[in-house]
């Protein structure tokens, strides 16, 4: 009986009613520690950001290249015979109309006296056909003898004179051949190397040359670009025709082997007439004055130029990254919003990237930074929404 007291103690109305109020009590509480963490939610962190404006850029590009003097000569023998003399050694500076090499000349020494011989003895057979005319007139005028005879003796010094002109072209010839013996140069220039030496038999069909001579008072050095730079080139200066653009391209450098620069500048004088069908490029010819004598054929380097970019963007290296070679970068919209952007790059300028296209003037992008961000993310805009020092030149 007392147990049952007790359990119709606990159904009474008062205890419930106290019951339900604990409940409710411990239920309010913690609803609302709840609410207090949720409003105490971290900001939008704050991140560094630049804003795009337009600036003069330049960029610039090198292409590889091969250097040939102004003219480059191959020195060949146009007589056969015995290489008597070498009146140069490999390297040397000769002036135009020096003699190089002497070739033994007496086999066409008594060939021009042989044929001096031979034109005087034509010389002297016109003499006593013409003496035959001179007889022979007189005697038609007075029909001592017909008129035959005097076309035949006519005729015969025709004939003689015709062999004086023989002889006379034979003399010249053999002079020529005489003056072949003497080699001498036809521009000046640098000697090459010498492969043959006194006592060597030469002649003109000869496949190795006894040296080659190059004038490299000014040096040439071609280089090719292909079909989409070089739309680009001729885009970016004035005028109707290549050849009126050429003259407003600025002067070029020549980056030479060791890196270094070379102490002259250089102008772009030639645009190969046509495409190379198999690489798609075409050459062009920077000339560069070589006073000095520094540079030479068969040199090696390469050609740098300079292009102005008018009106570009340059955003910084630091606010790009790149993902299957492709650039992107990171750009505020609504809401401070981060939107991942494609950019095409046009060029390099120093530690900057010339857009060419995927932004416009005004846009703001993340400065730094862009490996730790997300598609869609909220930031706090940080104080560097001036124009970034690289977006100015």
């Amino acid at each position: 009986m007392k147990v049952e007291n007790k359990f119709l103690q606990l159904r009474r109305p008062g205890f419930l009613f106290c019951s339900a109020m604990v409940f409710t009590v411990l239920f309010g509480c913690h609803s609302g520690e709840g609410n207090a963490g949720a409003q105490q939610a971290s900001p939008p962190p704050t991140i560094p950001v630049i804003t795009l404006t337009k600036s003069i850029a330049t960029t610039t590009k090198d292409y590889t290249g091969t250097l040939e003097g102004k003219t480059n000569v191959e020195i060949r023998p146009q007589v056969d015979g015995y290489l008597d003399k070498v009146f140069i050694d490999e390297g040397a500076f000769v002036q135009a109309g020096q003699i190089l090499f002497k070739i033994n000349d007496q086999p066409y020494q008594q060939q021009l006296n042989n044929a001096v011989a031979v034109m005087h003895a034509a010389e002297a057979a016109l003499s006593n056909t013409q003496l035959e005319v001179d007889k022979v007139i007189p005697l038609v005028k007075s029909n001592v003898v017909s008129p035959i005879q005097l076309k035949t003796a006519q005729a015969a010094h025709n004939v003689a004179k015709a062999n004086l002109e023989q002889a006379k072209s034979a003399v010249a010839s053999a002079k020529i051949n005489l003056a072949f013996t003497s080699i001498k140069a036809p521009v000046s220039g640098y000697i090459g190397r010498i492969p043959r030496r006194l006592g060597n038999l030469v002649g003109k069909n000869d496949q190795q040359s006894l040296t080659t001579l190059s004038d490299v008072h000014e040096i040439y050095a071609y280089f090719s670009i292909g079909e989409s730079d070089f739309i680009d080139f001729k885009a970016q200066y004035p005028g109707k025709t290549l050849t009126e653009k050429l003259k407003q391209i600025p002067e070029v450098s020549l980056l030479l082997a060791d890196n270094t620069i070379y102490t002259h500048k250089g102008h772009i004088s030639m645009v190969d007439g046509q495409f190379d069908k198999n690489t798609g490029s075409i050459m062009l010819r920077a000339t560069f004055p070589n006073a000095d004598g520094l540079l030479r054929a068969g040199n090696t380097g390469k050609i740098r130029i300079d292009q102005v970019h008018e009106s570009s963007l340059m955003i910084p290296q630091a606010s790009t990254m790149e993902l299957q070679n492709k650039v992107f970068v990171y750009k505020l919209a609504d809401s401070n919003k981060l939107s991942k952007v494609m950019i095409d790059i046009a060029g390099k300028n120093g530690p900057d990237y010339i857009v060419k296209t995927g932004l416009k003037p005004g846009d703001r992008i993340v400065l730094t930074g862009v490996d730790h961000l997300q598609e869609g993310m909220v930031i706090n805009p940080g104080s560097a929404t001036v124009p970034a020092k690289s977006a100015k030149k």
